[in-house]
């Protein structure tokens, strides 16, 4: 049995046979064995794959169940190479980071204040944070009561890995969570003490992700925008992306989002690279005139 399929589950076993199926029948038509394949032999079925112009995505994967199938016969004595080892995968495509306009973003902030009552004060809390730091979800509605109450202009966050950073926070943000802490015991529940910054009376103690993505949803409905066009992670792509687009330096940036890999930052200066060609086609005299 390959390594692959053991532990997996019907569909991914049900893929693998495809896969190896397809790539058998182009063997069949070139009148060549699968058991005897070459390198050459698998980099011209990817070719043949791209001229079928299938996803690189796709050949990427079907490639992925030919490395194990020949890991398998290497492994098993079968074959005393294995010809996957020297074939590089296909390059995918990164698609870019869907993001809010600085427009869209500034009708959020404005909205979240008229939500009345301590929710409001809440919810204002957040938005101001999570758009002032880029935070991930997980780290916003997890942050320690901590983070808060020392250095004011200055954020304390444990990301992946348990890997701790330093955010600055702007005046904005600041003085909404300031005036959140005045009501924040609001939401303790009653006779306990929590360390959270944003506590609930839920499990985890805190305000669950899927909690403030309803929160973010209602509160999109509210400032006139499509809530499938709003999450937490639309709104840090946001916030990485306008800092860009601002002259903020890419290092800079990658240090405040804790992207433990450059690479991961610079998708954001394709997405700026791609409003800059639109920007061109769409406003520049000359791209109006038929040559």
């Amino acid at each position: 049995m390959m390594a692959a399929e053991r532990g997996a589950s019907n569909n991914t076993c049900q893929a693998y046979r495809r896969d190896l199926a397809d790539f058998t029948g182009w063997m069949n038509q070139q009148g060549l064995s699968v058991e005897a394949a070459t390198s050459h032999d698998i980099r011209s079925f990817l070719s043949a794959l791209a001229d079928r112009q299938l996803a690189a995505s796709s050949s990427a994967r079907k490639l992925s169940t030919l490395r194990q199938f020949f890991k398998f016969l290497h492994g098993d004595g079968y074959r005393s190479d294995d010809p996957t080892s020297v074939v590089d995968s296909p390059r995918q495509g990164r698609s870019l980071p869907k993001f809010l306009s600085e427009a869209d973003v500034d009708r959020l902030l404005t909205a979240a204040p008229t939500v009345k009552g301590p929710a409001g004060i809440r919810l204002t809390a957040m938005m101001e944070l999570l758009y002032a730091t880029g935070l991930r979800v997980s780290e916003l509605v997890g942050l320690p009561l901590n983070a808060v109450t020392g250095e004011r202009q200055i954020l304390l966050v444990t990301g992946k890995g348990n890997k701790e950073r330093l955010v600055p926070i702007t005046d904005a943000a600041r003085a909404a969570v300031d005036a959140y802490l005045e009501i924040r015991l609001i939401f303790v529940p009653d006779g306990k003490q929590s360390n959270f910054l944003f506590p609930s009376r839920g499990k985890d103690g805190h305000i669950t992700r899927r909690r403030f993505a309803q929160m973010l949803s209602n509160l999109s409905t509210r400032a006139g925008l499509d809530p499938r066009q709003v999450s937490p992670h639309i709104l840090r792509h946001a916030f990485a992306s306008h800092l860009l687009a601002n002259g903020a330096d890419l290092r800079l940036v990658q240090q405040m989002l804790g992207h433990a890999d450059i690479s991961t930052t610079q998708i954001y200066t394709h997405v700026l690279n791609a409003r800059l060609k639109n920007l061109v086609r769409d406003m520049h005299p000359l791209s109006k005139k038929k040559r």
